[in-house]
């Protein structure tokens, strides 16, 4: 596996020190030569990160930084351990952390280059799945509670949200295509939030499962049409936007309805949670969890 590195905004935040400071650091004292990305910026590793950290504590308890680089090369082995250390699962979680607040930052100054950069440091740094479960699905959740609450305003929540579909594709399209089962996922017909949908279709294809991606939005009828054509081994349907449990079940009926009788359909989304006494009396199976990928992938 490539070696994870990050730029150097988001090595500075890891490390607690200014941007202005390592730029000085590098320049004036040599403590650091990081390597450099095809597009020209500095890429920090985890040990560079580490370095940062002592010279920090070593310049916070009144050493020069002068002195603080001849210093380092006696501090190598504490520093290895640190490195070696940052695969703990607490470690990990702060480096989530970081990434999401950064992000939201971004938004909230409006500054869509900084949520694209930091985005491109998680793809960087972790597998797809990872990226998904541990950053990418948890900053949707934040970016939707923000706006519910009013601290993010709609245009802040798009401009995160496009690029987190942006990079959702982009991996749906790197994916492995799937070999034997197959699955046809959709939206409701009124839904219009998929993020769910691509981040279930990325899932599946790591799974080995093959996915025809419908999308947003797709009538009963032409849902039908295309599970009659394609004749899958499951259909999978999508639904957050919160609706009556005599609207859920119109809807849910209709599309049980257009499809054949006895192929396995699932649901998922809030709103599918909300009324599962529903989806359970017509017979469709709502997702909960971690068994249930095992379940669609027929392991």
């Amino acid at each position: 596996m490539a070696e994870r590195t990050y730029r150097i905004n988001i090595a500075a935040e890891l490390a607690g020190v200014r941007v202005e400071l390592i730029r000085a650091w590098e320049r004036r004292y040599g403590v650091l030569t990081p390597r450099r990305t095809p597009a020209g910026y500095r890429a920090y590793t985890d040990r560079d990160v580490a370095v940062l950290k002592q010279l920090k504590r070593l310049t916070d308890e009144g050493v020069a930084i002068s002195e603080a680089a001849k210093l380092l090369p006696q501090l190598m082995e504490g520093l290895e351990a640190e490195v070696a250390g940052r695969g703990t699962s607490q470690d990990a979680r702060l480096h989530t952390e970081t990434w999401r607040e950064s992000v939201l930052a971004a938004a909230q100054a409006y500054d869509q280059p900084r949520v694209s950069d930091v985005l491109d440091e998680v793809l960087a740094a972790l597998p797809p799945l990872k990226a998904f479960d541990e950053v990418l699905a948890p900053l949707l959740c934040d970016v939707g509670e923000r706006w519910e609450s009013g601290t993010l305003t709609v245009a802040q929540e798009h401009l995160v949200s496009q690029m987190v579909r942006a990079r959702l594709v982009s991996l749906l399209h790197a994916a492995p295509l799937g070999r034997h089962r197959h699955g046809v996922l959709a939206c409701f017909p009124e839904e219009e939030h998929e993020m769910g949908l691509l981040g279930a279709a990325l899932r599946l294809r790591h799974l080995g499962v093959r996915v025809t991606l419908l999308g947003q939005r797709v009538p009963a009828e032409d849902l039908g049409r295309a599970v009659l054509a394609l004749r899958p081994d499951f259909v999978g349907l999508s639904t957050v936007a919160s609706r009556s449990a005599e609207a859920f079940e119109d809807t849910l009926t209709r599309l049980r309805q257009a499809l054949p009788r006895g192929l396995p359909v699932w649901v998922g989304g809030a709103a599918a949670r909300s009324h599962q006494a529903v989806c359970e009396r017509l017979a469709v199976h709502v997702f909960q969890g971690e068994e249930d990928w095992d379940r669609l992938a027929g392991t």
